[in-house]
Formats: structure tokens, C-alpha cells, sequence
């Protein structure tokens, strides 16, 4: 799966067509398409916002998750309500829920956390779950590894991704799925280790955005058992991902944006109010690493 930037305009309006443009070819490379996530901007985004990104995903995939994200403030208690009509609007367009983290949610203890994932399992078929690290965003919390045990007895939850950006947490979450629930996701959110796939990880990646053509050759590489041609591609994309996700990490974002245009698929490297911006001087690299994969002259 790939979390897709949400572009914008120089004037900073959303860039629906490009956009569109990048949800299509996302999905026409073979990779699902995660919208209204962190490399959405969904934090920043109105519902009016978010409801238009779920409308056009929808007519153009026939797969892909979507962000259910809950704008609250610290202090502010765990709202179920809400949840389940995010959860509602994401089903309706034809997408899997992914539950964002909030306030609310990530000031739960361990248990509490788990029985709110278990409530909002009453109300839907299926969800995805979300570890998001506190680089991410300041209410981001990852929580013990109990707690993830808790997960695996929901059956509407599917996976859930794991965004701490190290790997033990991530080993340690793969082992309890091989023991307790060998059909459960998990979905690795961490750019800076784009190989926890040969571990049996799957992914949810902000990085794949950048490139989803090569992360799909990669993964064509991967499964054709060639094992220095994957090597190739994932070492290419890691020095990316090393650059890009650096602190402070959602500055990623905008080195995506810029990647993106170098890349000719969008106008502007513009980001929203509020959205950390990279310097001009990461645009040397990144083009440098385009060439490299092959995706700049």
C-alpha cells in the first residue's frame, strides 16, 4: 500500500487533477492506494476536504483505505461516535478504514486501547489498525506489545500498521502474528527500513508515493526470487527514504512534493499552512537519487 500526497497548487489549492493522476497510476502499478493518511495532510484537511479525496479515489479504484481521522484536542476524551461515522463515510465510497490516532484515542491505557479498537469493530466488517510514532505527530504513541496481542483477538481487524520507524517493536509484532493470528497484517510504516518485507511484513509506505513504479518492480523482483535485483532497487529507494524521512520526519511530505514535479507528475512542490518545509539545497539530492532509479533524464 502506498499513502498518497495530497498536492497542491502555488496559490495552495488542492491539485485534484494531479491528484487523480497519482491515485491512477498507483493503482496501475499494483499498489493500493492509502488516502487521507499523514502523507495527505489529513490533519490539516477539512471535512469537505476529506470527503472530495474519498469521492475521487472511489471512482477510480476499486480497492483502497482511507484514513478515519478524528480532529480533537489534548484532553479530549476517546469518541467513538465520531470513529464510527468516519468509518462509515470511508466503507460507504468503497474503502477499508484505517483508524488515525487522536487524542482521545492515544490517551488510553493499554486495555483501554484495545477494548476501544473492539468497539469500534461492532460497527464494521473490517478496519485497520495504526501505531504511529510521536516524530509522526505529537499525540503518536506505540503501545506495548501486549496490547498489539489485543488486536489480533479483534476479527474485524485485519492489520494494523506499525510506524515507530525501528525495527525490534516490528520483529517482535511479526513473531506474535506467526503464533497467534497468521492471517493479520502487518503493515510496516517504517521508511527508514523499506526491507521489513523479507521479514513477512507488509506495507504502508509514504515513501512509496514518491515512486510507486519502482516500489512495484521491486516488489516483482522480490517475488520472482531475484534476490540482487530487489537488493538494487530497495537499497536505491532506502537512501531516499534515509534522506527524505530525516528530522524533523513530516518534512517527507514536501520532499515529496518536490520529488513529484522533478518527476513531472505535479506543477508545484507547494505545501498547506502548517506543513514543515524542506530547503531548496534537498532538490540536488533528490534529483541526483532520480537518476539513479532510472526516473529522471
Amino acid at each position: 500500500m502506498s499513502a498518497i500526497l495530497l498536492p497542491f497548487t502555488d496559490g495552495g489549492e488542492v491539485d485534484w487533477p494531479g491528484f487523480a493522476a497519482h491515485v491512477e497510476r498507483t493503482a496501475a502499478a499494483g499498489l493500493t492506494p492509502a488516502v487521507n493518511m499523514d502523507t495527505g495532510y489529513v490533519q490539516l484537511l477539512d471535512d469537505a476536504t476529506k470527503a472530495e479525496v474519498l469521492a475521487v479515489t472511489s471512482d477510480l479504484c476499486d480497492a483502497f483505505v482511507g484514513g478515519a481521522h478524528i480532529a480533537d484536542g489534548a484532553g479530549d476524551p476517546f469518541d467513538p461516535g465520531r470513529y464510527a461515522r468516519e468509518f462509515d463515510r470511508i466503507a460507504a465510497s468503497g474503502g477499508t478504514p484505517v483508524v488515525f490516532p487522536s487524542h482521545g484515542l492515544n490517551a488510553l491505557d493499554a486495555d483501554g486501547w484495545v477494548a476501544a479498537h473492539a468497539r469500534l469493530a461492532e460497527g464494521c466488517d473490517r478496519f485497520i489498525a495504526f501505531e504511529l510514532g510521536p516524530m509522526f505527530v505529537p499525540y503518536g504513541r506505540i503501545y506495548p506489545l501486549e496490547a498489539y496481542r489485543g488486536l489480533l483477538g479483534i476479527g474485524a481487524c485485519i492489520g494494523a500498521k506499525h510506524s515507530s520507524l525501528e525495527r525490534p517493536p516490528e520483529w517482535d509484532r511479526l513473531a506474535m502474528r506467526d503464533e497467534v493470528r497468521p492471517d493479520f497484517h502487518v503493515f510496516t510504516g517504517n521508511d527508514l527500513a523499506i526491507d521489513m518485507v523479507c521479514y513477512g511484513s507488509d506495507y504502508l509506505l509514504g515513501l512509496a508515493t514518491f515512486a510507486p513504479d519502482v516500489f512495484a518492480e521491486r516488489d516483482r523482483r522480490w517475488a520472482a526470487g531475484d534476490d540482487d535485483g530487489f537488493r538494487d532497487l530497495n537499497d536505491l529507494l532506502q537512501e531516499l527514504g534515509d534522506l527524505t524521512f530525516r528530522q524533523p520526519v513530516p518534512g517527507y511530505r514536501h520532499n515529496a512534493a518536490q520529488f513529484l514535479r522533478l518527476r513531472g507528475w505535479i506543477g508545484s512542490d507547494h505545501v498547506p499552512d502548517g506543513a514543515t518545509r524542506r530547503p531548496d539545497d534537498d532538490l540536488d539530492a533528490l534529483t541526483d537519487l532520480g537518476r539513479r532509479l532510472g526516473v529522471l533524464g
